[in-house]
This record gives C-alpha cells, sequence and structure tokens, in this order.
C-alpha cells in the first residue's frame, strides 16, 4: 500500500517553483522605482528600519526570515504581550483590526497589501511560493495541535484562500486551518491561477487590511 499526503512529489510542483521564480523575479523589475518609492516614505516617516524581518515557519516546519515594509511602531514586539486580551482571533493567531502599533502610512500599505511586496524576494529564494498558506510565527505553531501542522506540508504563500474568503473576518483559527487543508488536497495549478486572479479586486479594493 502506498500512502502519500496531497499534492505529494509531482511534476507540477516543479512547474509551480518555475513560475514563482519567473513572475517574482520579473515583478520585482517592474516594481522596483515603486519599492524604492515605499521604502523612502517610510524612512522619511518612519525613521528606520525600514524593513520589518520576522521569523516564520515554511515548508515542513523550516524557519526563514520573512520581510516585509516596516508599517508598526519600532518596539511593536515589545507590546504584543499587551495586547494579548484583544486579539481578535479565537486559536494561536494574533490579529486586532485597530493595532495601536500600526503607523499612519502603515495603515495605508496594509490597505493595500503594499507591505507585503517585499516578501517577493522571499518567492525568489524558495521560502515561499505566490499561492500557499500564509506562513505562522514559530510561537503559533508551538500551540498547533498535530493536525494543524499539515499546514506546513506545503510551500507557505503571498495570498491564498483565507486571504479571499473574508480575510480577517475569518475569526476561528479551525476555519483558517479548513481552507488551508483543502486548498492542499485539492491543490493544482488552475486552483492558484484562480486565487491569483480573485486576489487582485480584493487588494485593489483596500480589502487588504
Amino acid at each position: 500500500i502506498h500512502f502519500e499526503t496531497p499534492p505529494g512529489d509531482r511534476w507540477e510542483l516543479s512547474l509551480k517553483r518555475a513560475i514563482d521564480i519567473s513572475v517574482s523575479l520579473l515583478m520585482l523589475i517592474l516594481l522596483s522605482p515603486f519599492l524604492a518609492l515605499i521604502a523612502l516614505m517610510v524612512r522619511l516617516i518612519s525613521g528606520s528600519p525600514i524593513l520589518f524581518k520576522q521569523k516564520r515557519v515554511g515548508l515542513n516546519g523550516r524557519i526563514f526570515s520573512l520581510y516585509k515594509f516596516r508599517t508598526m511602531v519600532k518596539d511593536a514586539e515589545e507590546q504584543l504581550a499587551l495586547l494579548a486580551l484583544k486579539n481578535e482571533m479565537d486559536g494561536p493567531v494574533f490579529k486586532m483590526k485597530n493595532d495601536p502599533r500600526v503607523t499612519r502610512l502603515g495603515r495605508f500599505l496594509r490597505k493595500f497589501s503594499l507591505d507585503e511586496l517585499p516578501q517577493l524576494c522571499n518567492v525568489l529564494r524558495g521560502d515561499m511560493s505566490l499561492v500557499g498558506p500564509r506562513p505562522p510565527v514559530p510561537g503559533e505553531v508551538s500551540m498547533y495541535e498535530r493536525k494543524d501542522r499539515r499546514r506546513l506540508s506545503m510551500r507557505p504563500g503571498l495570498t491564498c484562500t483565507w486571504q479571499v474568503s473574508g480575510r480577517n473576518a475569518v475569526k476561528k483559527f479551525e476555519d483558517w486551518v479548513k481552507m488551508d487543508l483543502e486548498y492542499i488536497d485539492n491543490w493544482s495549478l488552475g486552483r492558484d491561477f484562480l486565487l491569483l486572479l480573485k486576489t487582485l479586486p480584493v487588494v485593489l479594493s483596500g480589502k487588504g487590511q
């Protein structure tokens, strides 16, 4: 008996990786002036550092450094413990709609998901994919139940089912996990393409915060 957890070792995954490399490289080249402008705005308005680097858990539990444009105050990580009781998510994930740590510029960048553009570098490096479950922080993974860890069986992505299905309106971590596992179990290149298409109107409409 041969048992294989989807999506398994399929040639489509190699093609998915090739698409990730080509698309992320092309977007980094085309968006380079825009990325430089955002970096300048962050530097002038919020000071340095321009980028926020955070440890995340990727494929099969591998730790990597995720990059974003900094949208919070410099001591945001230290303030997290003080805001724990205001968590709006049910489960091992912290989400807060009006997070006081977010700067004014940061709110604009988050509204249109512009803060996540540096993650194209993560995609190019192989830490992430264009589409896949969002990468959790190690502290969240330490609170996972055994069944939740299957979220880590596929390379994390810039966008996923959760982001085009209400995003922060999804309050239960269990529902988030179900979306990710359903994506993994039924993965295909066509599904990735549809999720990318659905992501565009979500981002352009300003529902990405």
